[in-house]
């Protein structure tokens, strides 16, 4: 990564003839359908507060930094809401970074904050067996063993950690024994049911092959050491470990068609791209082609970036990719994608055109626009406003403290981005508007209820600087029901589950799903947004096992445990 980027471009004649039919689909595409045209709206009445110092969250990141400018200084980390005793209320799990060996300056580890269920948080980070020192990156959160307690897998800089649940408040580091040690440049990471048997795999994002000896020496200026871009070093394969059932995982990265040394892996989503109901995998790399490997249904996947239309821009170039998401933001009822990129590249805007194929949308849109000097680390899809319609949430910060004297429109600093989706393809930029106004180094990103009012709340993570909790709030009292899904014949966590809700606001569909953003988890619980409509009319899970669920008159105000069969578990009602 770095201000002036390498081109990548596609070499074969194939490939130019396929980026022409892109175009000129891109074009018909936009010809053909009114929706896609952008404006600028009104802003909503909702606004999201910093309640980080009220809340008693008091992390600072620590990236090991003094004076070398080594690449993983510039890239961590992540969080994660989890609820780890299974109290109903979403803890937070905030990823730190370390000392570099020889080079002893302070201890940091990681934090886990109990969520207290007013408001507040507790540090347990001792008492949970979590304050040993590593230098983290990412996080995944799911229920491997299917216990029903949420274990913890934590990724990063030559090691990675898998926490098992004890059922009493901590945790036990199992990672030998699982045989799920990462030991590569770990960065984010995602549960899923590749193989739909109820349980669990792994997939594991790598970064670059980077070591302190073979650290290489890189100038923005051509005087003074900087932070070098991944082109310098090799890249790293992703891993995909096949969970045996038996506490223990396989190595299968080779065999199921996941391996590629070529890759700059940052962010994984697991994503239904064509709907067939199993699970693909699409991973975001920085200045090599983006990845999209889909599901044969026999273990195995076939990398598609490049037919799909994800893997380079329009140009034909590899950008500097680094969060990933996936939605249905248009309730097409297929999953769209979007991409983090470096500044001068605008945010990606893949709009899923049926038929295994995506065209980037950003350029024509208020994202693209407001997106170009950004640099995108963690973002995700939510209905912030509950009206139904699927929103966008982008961190953003640099990676190079300098970058402002080299290109003075390009800060280090810089203002998380909200982008309201109006129904009519229209996304606007509201989120100074909504209260994002402070300019920070953003890296991790995540949301979660965690104040139980039906609204979704942010967590963010900066780099060598706090966290930050915000809390959703505001004048408009839209309404809203939750789903937790509790899997029998498929994973307990329900993970790849597909909700589809009707209302009188209409219908939409979401999939439970670990990963996306950047390095982050996000709560498994999904919000439904449903406007002024009391009730939701129906809603529908498709099991990963391929049970079908149905239930009728779920008013909203509440969130709904539901376990595969259909049976309602719990019904717990939002605080007013």
């Amino acid at each position: 990564m770095k201000a002036s980027r390498r081109n990548i471009r596609l070499e074969t004649s194939s490939r130019r003839d396929f980026l022409k039919h892109l175009a000129l689909l891109a074009g018909a595409a936009s010809a053909g359908n009114a929706a896609w045209t952008f404006a600028a709206a009104p802003p909503p009445g909702r606004r999201f507060v910093d309640v980080t110092a009220r809340a008693g969250i008091r992390f600072v990141h620590y990236n090991g930094a003094f004076g070398k400018q080594y690449l993983p200084e510039t890239m961590g980390a992540g969080c994660a809401f989890i609820d780890y005793d299974n109290d109903g209320n979403p803890d937070i799990l905030l990823i730190n970074g370390a000392d570099f060996p020889g080079h002893r300056r302070r201890r940091a580890t990681m934090k886990l904050y109990h969520n207290n269920g007013n408001g507040t948080f507790t540090d347990v980070t001792a008492r949970a067996g979590l304050d040993f020192e590593m230098y983290g990156m990412g996080v995944a959160v799911g229920d491997y063993d299917n216990d029903g307690w949420d274990d913890i897998y934590i990724t990063g800089l030559g090691e990675a950690r898998l926490l098992h649940n004890q059922h009493n408040g901590t945790f036990r580091d199992v990672t030998r024994e699982a045989g799920v040690n990462n030991t590569g440049y770990g960065t984010s990471a995602a549960w899923l049911d590749y193989d739909k048997d109820g349980r669990l795999d792994l997939f594991v994002c790598n970064y670059v092959k980077w070591s302190e000896k073979g650290d290489i020496y890189c100038s923005l200026d051509g005087h003074h050491k900087s932070y070098c871009t991944p082109e310098a070093y090799p890249g790293e394969s992703c891993r995909l470990f096949h969970n045996l059932g038996n506490g223990r995982f396989e190595d299968v990265t080779k065999q199921a068609g996941i391996y590629d040394p070529s890759g700059k892996n940052l962010g994984v989503a697991i994503v239904d791209y064509d709907k067939d109901g199993w699970p693909d995998i699409a991973v975001s790399n920085d200045t090599e082609p983006n990845k999209l490997y889909h599901n044969n249904r026999n273990g195995t996947f076939t990398q598609d970036s490049v037919q799909a239309g994800i893997a380079y821009d329009s140009n034909g170039i590899a950008r500097g990719a680094m969060g990933i998401d996936a939605a249905d933001f248009d309730r097409s009822g297929y999953p769209s994608l979007a991409i983090g990129n470096f500044s001068n590249q605008m945010l990606g805007l893949y709009h899923n055109e049926k038929h295994d194929f995506f065209i980037d949308v950003a350029a024509q849109s208020a994202i693209g626009q407001a997106s170009r000097l950004a640099l995108t680390f963690g973002l995700f899809f939510f209905d912030y406003n509950l009206d139904g319609l699927t929103d966008l949430f982008v961190a953003n910060g640099h990676i190079e403290p300098d970058i402002a004297r080299i290109q003075p429109q390009v800060t280090y600093a810089e203002r998380p981005l909200v982008f309201r989706n109006d129904g009519r393809g229209r996304f606007d930029d509201v989120g100074r508007q909504l209260g994002f106004t402070r300019q920070i180094v953003a890296r991790g990103a995540a949301y979660a209820d965690f104040n139980n009012d039906g609204y979704p709340d942010i967590l963010l993570t900066t780099n060598n600087g706090p966290a930050y909790l915000f809390e959703n709030t505001g004048a408009e009292r839209s309404r809203s029901l939750r789903i937790k899904t509790v899997g029998t014949r498929s994973n307990r966590n329900g993970i790849g589950a597909a909700v589809h809700v009707r209302s009188a606001n209409g219908e939409q569909w979401q999939t439970v799903h670990s990963g996306s953003s950047y390095c982050s988890q996000s709560e498994l619980t999904l919000t439904f947004g449903l406007g002024k409509a009391p009730q939701a009319d129906m809603v529908e899970i498709t099991w990963p096992s391929g049970q079908r669920d149905t239930l009728r008159n779920l008013k909203a105000g509440a969130t709904y445990t539901i376990q595969e069969g259909g049976k309602i578990l719990s019904t717990r009602e939002f605080v007013k």
